[in-house]
Protein backbone atom coordinates (compact mmCIF):
# COMPACT_ATOMS: atom_id res chain seq x y z
CA UNK A 1 0.00 0.00 0.00
CA UNK A 2 1.17 3.51 -0.82
CA UNK A 3 0.23 5.61 2.23
CA UNK A 4 1.29 8.98 3.58
CA UNK A 5 0.34 9.04 7.26
CA UNK A 6 -0.29 12.62 8.36
CA UNK A 7 -0.47 13.72 11.99
CA UNK A 8 -1.51 17.24 13.01
CA UNK A 9 -1.34 18.61 16.54
CA UNK A 10 -3.07 21.88 17.43
CA UNK A 11 -3.02 23.43 20.90
CA UNK A 12 -5.69 25.86 22.05
CA UNK A 13 -5.43 28.25 24.98
CA UNK A 14 -8.03 30.75 26.11
CA UNK A 15 -8.47 32.73 29.32
CA UNK A 16 -11.62 32.78 31.44
CA UNK A 17 -11.85 36.04 33.38
CA UNK A 18 -14.10 36.81 36.34
CA UNK A 19 -14.86 40.49 36.79
CA UNK A 20 -17.57 43.05 37.55
CA UNK A 21 -18.43 46.01 35.35
CA UNK A 22 -16.78 44.78 32.16
CA UNK A 23 -17.82 47.84 30.14
CA UNK A 24 -16.72 50.41 32.69
CA UNK A 25 -13.94 52.30 30.85
CA UNK A 26 -11.75 51.86 33.95
CA UNK A 27 -12.02 48.06 33.60
CA UNK A 28 -9.12 46.92 31.41
CA UNK A 29 -10.08 43.24 31.03
CA UNK A 30 -11.55 43.50 27.51
CA UNK A 31 -8.78 45.80 26.32
CA UNK A 32 -6.15 43.51 27.76
CA UNK A 33 -7.62 40.39 26.16
CA UNK A 34 -7.66 41.93 22.68
CA UNK A 35 -4.30 43.70 22.88
CA UNK A 36 -1.65 42.37 20.48
CA UNK A 37 1.74 43.90 21.35
CA UNK A 38 3.13 43.17 17.89
CA UNK A 39 0.29 45.01 16.14
CA UNK A 40 -0.32 48.58 17.35
CA UNK A 41 -3.36 49.12 15.10
CA UNK A 42 -6.80 49.05 16.76
CA UNK A 43 -8.60 45.72 16.46
CA UNK A 44 -11.94 45.68 14.66
CA UNK A 45 -14.89 44.17 16.51
CA UNK A 46 -18.62 43.71 16.19
CA UNK A 47 -20.90 43.20 19.17
CA UNK A 48 -24.05 41.09 19.32
CA UNK A 49 -26.33 41.48 22.33
CA UNK A 50 -29.08 39.25 23.69
CA UNK A 51 -32.34 41.24 23.61
CA UNK A 52 -33.24 40.12 27.12
CA UNK A 53 -29.92 41.40 28.42
CA UNK A 54 -30.42 44.71 26.62
CA UNK A 55 -33.86 45.08 28.19
CA UNK A 56 -32.58 44.24 31.68
CA UNK A 57 -29.68 46.67 31.30
CA UNK A 58 -31.11 49.68 29.40
CA UNK A 59 -27.78 51.55 29.43
CA UNK A 60 -25.73 48.61 28.13
CA UNK A 61 -25.48 49.79 24.52
CA UNK A 62 -24.36 53.26 25.56
CA UNK A 63 -21.84 51.73 27.98
CA UNK A 64 -20.44 49.61 25.14
CA UNK A 65 -20.10 52.71 22.94
CA UNK A 66 -18.39 54.60 25.76
CA UNK A 67 -15.96 51.76 26.37
CA UNK A 68 -14.91 51.59 22.73
CA UNK A 69 -14.59 55.39 22.60
CA UNK A 70 -12.37 55.38 25.69
CA UNK A 71 -10.14 52.66 24.21
CA UNK A 72 -10.21 53.64 20.54
CA UNK A 73 -6.44 53.30 20.33
CA UNK A 74 -6.89 49.55 20.87
CA UNK A 75 -10.44 48.69 19.78
CA UNK A 76 -12.68 49.88 16.96
CA UNK A 77 -16.41 49.19 16.86
CA UNK A 78 -16.85 48.28 13.20
CA UNK A 79 -20.66 48.48 13.25
CA UNK A 80 -23.44 49.36 15.67
CA UNK A 81 -24.26 46.49 18.07
CA UNK A 82 -26.72 43.92 16.74
CA UNK A 83 -29.52 42.90 19.11
CA UNK A 84 -30.88 39.36 18.68
CA UNK A 85 -33.49 37.37 20.62
CA UNK A 86 -32.23 35.20 23.44
CA UNK A 87 -33.29 31.68 24.33
CA UNK A 88 -33.88 28.81 21.94
CA UNK A 89 -35.72 31.03 19.46
CA UNK A 90 -32.30 32.40 18.51
CA UNK A 91 -31.16 28.87 17.62
CA UNK A 92 -34.37 27.80 15.91
CA UNK A 93 -34.74 30.60 13.33
CA UNK A 94 -32.05 30.69 10.60
CA UNK A 95 -32.79 34.39 10.06
CA UNK A 96 -30.84 35.27 13.21
CA UNK A 97 -27.78 33.36 12.01
CA UNK A 98 -28.07 35.08 8.63
CA UNK A 99 -28.23 38.48 10.31
CA UNK A 100 -25.01 37.71 12.16
CA UNK A 101 -23.25 36.55 9.01
CA UNK A 102 -24.38 39.74 7.28
CA UNK A 103 -23.07 41.86 10.16
CA UNK A 104 -19.66 40.18 9.96
CA UNK A 105 -19.56 40.52 6.17
CA UNK A 106 -20.73 44.13 5.99
CA UNK A 107 -18.24 45.17 8.69
CA UNK A 108 -15.46 43.63 6.55
CA UNK A 109 -14.05 41.70 9.48
CA UNK A 110 -10.93 39.63 8.94
CA UNK A 111 -9.85 36.50 10.81
CA UNK A 112 -7.97 38.65 13.35
CA UNK A 113 -11.09 40.68 14.14
CA UNK A 114 -13.46 39.94 17.02
CA UNK A 115 -17.07 38.94 17.45
CA UNK A 116 -18.05 39.90 21.00
CA UNK A 117 -21.21 38.04 22.03
CA UNK A 118 -23.09 39.17 25.14
CA UNK A 119 -25.93 36.97 26.34
CA UNK A 120 -27.17 33.62 27.55
CA UNK A 121 -26.00 30.25 26.34
CA UNK A 122 -28.38 29.95 23.38
CA UNK A 123 -27.41 33.29 21.89
CA UNK A 124 -23.73 32.54 22.49
CA UNK A 125 -24.20 29.30 20.56
CA UNK A 126 -25.54 31.16 17.52
CA UNK A 127 -22.84 33.82 17.68
CA UNK A 128 -20.17 31.15 18.04
CA UNK A 129 -21.48 29.24 15.03
CA UNK A 130 -21.53 32.43 12.95
CA UNK A 131 -18.00 33.39 14.02
CA UNK A 132 -16.65 29.88 13.37
CA UNK A 133 -18.12 29.68 9.86
CA UNK A 134 -17.25 33.18 8.61
CA UNK A 135 -13.78 33.12 6.99
CA UNK A 136 -13.53 29.61 8.56
CA UNK A 137 -13.11 31.28 11.92
CA UNK A 138 -13.14 34.76 13.42
CA UNK A 139 -12.03 35.35 17.01
CA UNK A 140 -14.97 34.92 19.38
CA UNK A 141 -15.16 36.58 22.79
CA UNK A 142 -17.99 35.22 24.90
CA UNK A 143 -19.55 37.45 27.55
CA UNK A 144 -22.03 35.08 29.25
CA UNK A 145 -24.79 36.74 31.25
CA UNK A 146 -26.60 33.85 32.97
CA UNK A 147 -25.60 31.45 35.73
CA UNK A 148 -25.81 28.52 33.33
CA UNK A 149 -23.64 30.15 30.66
CA UNK A 150 -21.06 31.39 33.17
CA UNK A 151 -20.72 28.09 35.04
CA UNK A 152 -21.00 25.75 32.04
CA UNK A 153 -22.02 26.44 28.46
CA UNK A 154 -19.76 29.39 27.62
CA UNK A 155 -16.68 27.47 28.73
CA UNK A 156 -16.66 24.73 26.11
CA UNK A 157 -15.50 24.47 22.52
CA UNK A 158 -18.89 23.75 20.94
CA UNK A 159 -21.24 26.06 19.03
CA UNK A 160 -24.52 25.14 17.41
CA UNK A 161 -27.97 25.90 16.08
CA UNK A 162 -31.08 23.75 16.00
CA UNK A 163 -32.52 22.12 12.88
CA UNK A 164 -34.98 19.38 11.93
CA UNK A 165 -36.50 19.65 15.39
CA UNK A 166 -33.21 18.54 16.97
CA UNK A 167 -31.00 20.48 19.35
CA UNK A 168 -27.59 21.55 17.98
CA UNK A 169 -27.99 19.58 14.75
CA UNK A 170 -25.68 22.04 12.98
CA UNK A 171 -22.56 23.02 14.86
CA UNK A 172 -18.83 23.43 15.09
CA UNK A 173 -15.99 22.67 17.46
CA UNK A 174 -14.26 26.04 17.76
CA UNK A 175 -12.77 27.30 21.04
CA UNK A 176 -13.44 30.92 21.99
CA UNK A 177 -10.66 33.48 22.02
CA UNK A 178 -11.67 34.38 25.58
CA UNK A 179 -14.56 34.09 28.05
CA UNK A 180 -15.32 37.15 30.18
CA UNK A 181 -17.65 36.44 33.10
CA UNK A 182 -19.15 39.69 34.41
CA UNK A 183 -20.94 38.93 37.68
CA UNK A 184 -22.91 42.19 37.46
CA UNK A 185 -25.16 40.63 34.81
CA UNK A 186 -26.43 37.96 37.22
CA UNK A 187 -28.18 40.41 39.51
CA UNK A 188 -31.02 41.10 37.05
CA UNK A 189 -31.86 37.46 36.32
CA UNK A 190 -35.35 36.20 37.10
CA UNK A 191 -35.38 33.80 40.03
CA UNK A 192 -36.14 30.94 37.67
CA UNK A 193 -33.00 31.61 35.60
CA UNK A 194 -30.89 32.31 38.69
CA UNK A 195 -31.69 28.81 39.97
CA UNK A 196 -31.82 26.90 36.67
CA UNK A 197 -28.13 27.41 36.00
CA UNK A 198 -27.28 25.64 39.24
CA UNK A 199 -28.31 22.30 37.69
CA UNK A 200 -25.09 22.25 35.68
CA UNK A 201 -23.07 22.90 38.84
CA UNK A 202 -24.82 19.98 40.55
CA UNK A 203 -24.10 17.83 37.50
CA UNK A 204 -20.40 18.72 37.57
CA UNK A 205 -20.18 17.99 41.28
CA UNK A 206 -21.92 14.64 40.92
CA UNK A 207 -19.53 13.30 38.30
CA UNK A 208 -16.30 14.93 39.45
CA UNK A 209 -16.24 16.47 42.95
CA UNK A 210 -17.98 15.09 46.03
CA UNK A 211 -16.72 17.94 48.21
CA UNK A 212 -18.30 20.48 45.87
CA UNK A 213 -21.58 18.59 46.10
CA UNK A 214 -21.42 18.83 49.90
CA UNK A 215 -20.72 22.55 49.60
CA UNK A 216 -23.77 22.97 47.37
CA UNK A 217 -25.87 21.24 50.02
CA UNK A 218 -24.62 23.76 52.57
CA UNK A 219 -25.04 26.78 50.30
CA UNK A 220 -28.51 25.86 48.98
CA UNK A 221 -30.50 28.20 51.31
CA UNK A 222 -28.20 31.12 50.50
CA UNK A 223 -28.41 30.42 46.78
CA UNK A 224 -32.21 30.36 46.83
CA UNK A 225 -32.12 33.63 48.78
CA UNK A 226 -29.99 35.17 45.98
CA UNK A 227 -26.82 35.57 47.98
CA UNK A 228 -24.46 37.05 45.37
CA UNK A 229 -21.26 35.97 47.11
CA UNK A 230 -22.48 32.37 47.34
CA UNK A 231 -23.43 32.37 43.65
CA UNK A 232 -20.07 33.79 42.59
CA UNK A 233 -18.32 31.05 44.56
CA UNK A 234 -20.43 28.34 42.90
CA UNK A 235 -19.94 29.77 39.41
CA UNK A 236 -16.17 29.91 39.82
CA UNK A 237 -15.89 26.36 41.15
CA UNK A 238 -18.26 24.88 38.59
CA UNK A 239 -16.37 26.69 35.84
CA UNK A 240 -13.09 25.29 37.11
CA UNK A 241 -14.45 21.72 37.08
CA UNK A 242 -15.81 22.11 33.55
CA UNK A 243 -12.57 23.63 32.27
CA UNK A 244 -10.47 20.92 33.92
CA UNK A 245 -12.54 18.19 32.33
CA UNK A 246 -12.45 19.81 28.89
CA UNK A 247 -8.67 20.20 29.09
CA UNK A 248 -7.81 16.92 30.78
CA UNK A 249 -10.66 14.60 29.90
CA UNK A 250 -8.87 13.46 26.79
CA UNK A 251 -11.64 14.14 24.27
CA UNK A 252 -12.51 17.87 23.98
CA UNK A 253 -13.63 17.46 20.37
CA UNK A 254 -15.76 14.40 21.12
CA UNK A 255 -14.10 11.86 18.86
CA UNK A 256 -14.99 9.01 21.22
CA UNK A 257 -18.28 7.86 22.73
CA UNK A 258 -18.21 9.00 26.36
CA UNK A 259 -19.54 12.45 27.28
CA UNK A 260 -19.26 12.95 31.04
CA UNK A 261 -20.43 16.58 30.84
CA UNK A 262 -23.58 15.37 29.11
CA UNK A 263 -24.68 13.45 32.20
CA UNK A 264 -28.49 13.61 32.27
CA UNK A 265 -28.66 15.36 28.91
CA UNK A 266 -30.27 12.63 26.80
CA UNK A 267 -33.54 13.24 28.64
CA UNK A 268 -32.90 16.97 29.09
CA UNK A 269 -32.61 17.66 25.37
CA UNK A 270 -35.67 15.52 24.66
CA UNK A 271 -37.74 17.30 27.33
CA UNK A 272 -36.81 20.68 25.91
CA UNK A 273 -38.26 19.54 22.58
CA UNK A 274 -41.37 17.96 24.11
CA UNK A 275 -42.17 21.08 26.16
CA UNK A 276 -41.46 23.33 23.14
CA UNK A 277 -38.75 24.92 25.29
CA UNK A 278 -41.14 25.84 28.06
CA UNK A 279 -38.47 24.26 30.23
CA UNK A 280 -35.26 26.18 30.63
CA UNK A 281 -32.19 24.11 29.70
CA UNK A 282 -31.04 24.03 33.31
CA UNK A 283 -34.46 22.87 34.51
CA UNK A 284 -34.42 20.09 31.91
CA UNK A 285 -30.91 19.10 33.06
CA UNK A 286 -32.13 18.88 36.66
CA UNK A 287 -34.85 16.45 35.59
CA UNK A 288 -32.45 14.47 33.38
CA UNK A 289 -29.85 14.15 36.13
CA UNK A 290 -32.51 13.18 38.67
CA UNK A 291 -33.83 10.56 36.25
CA UNK A 292 -30.48 8.93 35.54
CA UNK A 293 -29.58 9.09 39.24
CA UNK A 294 -32.82 7.30 40.09
CA UNK A 295 -32.13 4.69 37.41
CA UNK A 296 -28.66 4.13 38.84
CA UNK A 297 -30.17 3.52 42.26
CA UNK A 298 -32.88 1.17 40.99
CA UNK A 299 -30.30 -0.88 39.11
CA UNK A 300 -28.07 -1.15 42.14
CA UNK A 301 -25.05 0.96 41.25
CA UNK A 302 -25.88 3.90 43.57
CA UNK A 303 -26.72 3.63 47.25
CA UNK A 304 -30.22 4.77 48.26
CA UNK A 305 -28.79 7.28 50.75
CA UNK A 306 -26.78 9.02 48.06
CA UNK A 307 -29.78 9.01 45.72
CA UNK A 308 -31.77 10.77 48.45
CA UNK A 309 -29.05 13.42 48.80
CA UNK A 310 -29.29 14.21 45.09
CA UNK A 311 -33.07 14.45 45.15
CA UNK A 312 -33.02 16.53 48.35
CA UNK A 313 -30.52 18.99 46.84
CA UNK A 314 -32.66 19.56 43.76
CA UNK A 315 -35.66 20.10 46.03
CA UNK A 316 -33.69 22.49 48.23
CA UNK A 317 -32.63 24.47 45.15
CA UNK A 318 -36.26 24.67 44.01
CA UNK A 319 -35.48 22.88 40.76
CA UNK A 320 -38.01 20.62 39.03
CA UNK A 321 -37.85 16.85 39.19
CA UNK A 322 -40.55 16.12 36.60
CA UNK A 323 -43.01 17.58 34.12
CA UNK A 324 -46.07 15.87 32.61
CA UNK A 325 -44.22 15.30 29.34
CA UNK A 326 -41.82 13.02 31.18
CA UNK A 327 -44.60 10.49 31.76
CA UNK A 328 -46.55 10.92 28.51
CA UNK A 329 -46.11 7.78 26.39
CA UNK A 330 -43.20 6.69 28.57
CA UNK A 331 -44.39 3.08 28.24
CA UNK A 332 -44.29 3.42 24.43
CA UNK A 333 -40.58 4.00 23.73
CA UNK A 334 -41.13 4.31 19.96
CA UNK A 335 -43.95 6.84 20.24
CA UNK A 336 -42.93 10.20 18.66
CA UNK A 337 -43.85 11.98 21.92
CA UNK A 338 -42.05 9.58 24.27
CA UNK A 339 -39.12 10.90 26.25
CA UNK A 340 -37.38 7.56 25.67
CA UNK A 341 -36.94 8.49 22.00
CA UNK A 342 -34.23 10.74 23.38
CA UNK A 343 -31.94 7.76 23.89
CA UNK A 344 -31.69 7.06 20.16
CA UNK A 345 -31.34 10.76 19.36
CA UNK A 346 -28.52 10.93 21.90
CA UNK A 347 -26.78 7.92 20.36
CA UNK A 348 -27.10 9.42 16.89
CA UNK A 349 -25.79 12.80 18.04
CA UNK A 350 -22.77 11.29 19.78
CA UNK A 351 -22.05 8.62 17.19
CA UNK A 352 -21.29 4.93 17.64
CA UNK A 353 -22.82 3.00 20.52
CA UNK A 354 -25.27 4.45 22.97
CA UNK A 355 -23.18 5.68 25.91
CA UNK A 356 -24.92 6.97 29.04
CA UNK A 357 -23.11 8.02 32.20
CA UNK A 358 -24.44 6.77 35.53
CA UNK A 359 -23.38 7.36 39.12
CA UNK A 360 -21.76 4.79 41.35
CA UNK A 361 -21.30 7.36 44.08
CA UNK A 362 -21.40 11.11 44.51
CA UNK A 363 -18.33 12.33 42.65
CA UNK A 364 -17.84 9.03 40.81
CA UNK A 365 -19.44 7.91 37.54
CA UNK A 366 -19.15 5.21 34.90
CA UNK A 367 -20.50 4.54 31.39
CA UNK A 368 -23.12 2.03 30.31
CA UNK A 369 -24.10 1.13 26.75
CA UNK A 370 -27.58 -0.22 27.36
CA UNK A 371 -30.59 1.15 29.23
CA UNK A 372 -33.22 -1.22 30.59
CA UNK A 373 -36.47 0.31 29.42
CA UNK A 374 -38.66 -1.16 32.16
CA UNK A 375 -36.36 0.22 34.88
CA UNK A 376 -36.24 3.66 33.27
CA UNK A 377 -40.05 3.67 33.17
CA UNK A 378 -40.09 2.84 36.91
CA UNK A 379 -37.61 5.67 37.48
CA UNK A 380 -39.94 8.07 35.70
CA UNK A 381 -42.84 6.88 37.83
CA UNK A 382 -40.89 7.49 41.03
CA UNK A 383 -39.98 11.05 40.02
CA UNK A 384 -43.59 11.72 39.06
CA UNK A 385 -44.74 10.62 42.52
CA UNK A 386 -42.26 12.98 44.19
CA UNK A 387 -43.36 15.74 41.81
CA UNK A 388 -47.03 15.13 42.68
CA UNK A 389 -46.30 15.32 46.40
CA UNK A 390 -44.41 18.55 45.93
CA UNK A 391 -47.17 20.05 43.73
CA UNK A 392 -49.76 19.32 46.40
CA UNK A 393 -48.23 22.03 48.57
CA UNK A 394 -45.92 19.92 50.68
CA UNK A 395 -42.83 21.92 51.64
CA UNK A 396 -39.62 20.71 50.00
CA UNK A 397 -38.07 19.74 53.32
CA UNK A 398 -41.14 17.68 54.20
CA UNK A 399 -41.43 15.65 51.00
CA UNK A 400 -41.36 12.00 51.93
CA UNK A 401 -39.21 10.07 49.50
CA UNK A 402 -40.82 6.71 48.73
CA UNK A 403 -38.81 3.63 49.58
CA UNK A 404 -36.99 2.20 46.57
CA UNK A 405 -37.94 -1.20 45.32
CA UNK A 406 -34.87 -2.15 43.37
CA UNK A 407 -34.83 -4.46 40.45
CA UNK A 408 -31.92 -6.81 39.81
CA UNK A 409 -28.64 -4.99 39.16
Amino acid sequence: MDVLDQSVRVNFRFPVHFTTGLFDPANLVLRGVTAVPSDPAPADAVVVVDAGVRDAHPNLLSHIASYFAAHDDALRLAAPPLVLPGGEVAKNDPAHLQALHALIHDAALCRHSYVIAIGGGAMLDVAGYAAATAHRGIRLIRVPTTVLSQDDSALGVKNGVNAFGKKNYFGTFAPPFAVLNDFAFLGTLEQRDWLAGLAEAVKAALIRDASFFAELETLAPRLVARDQAAMERVVRRSAAIHLSHIANGGDPFELGESRPLDFGHWAAHRLEQLTEHRLRHGEAVAIGVALDTTYACLTGSLAAGEWRRVIDLFLALDLPLAVPELLDHADEPDHPMSVLRGLEEFREHLGGRLTVMLLEGIGSAFDVHEIRTEVMIRSIGLLMRIHAARSSGVAADDVQIPALARGPS
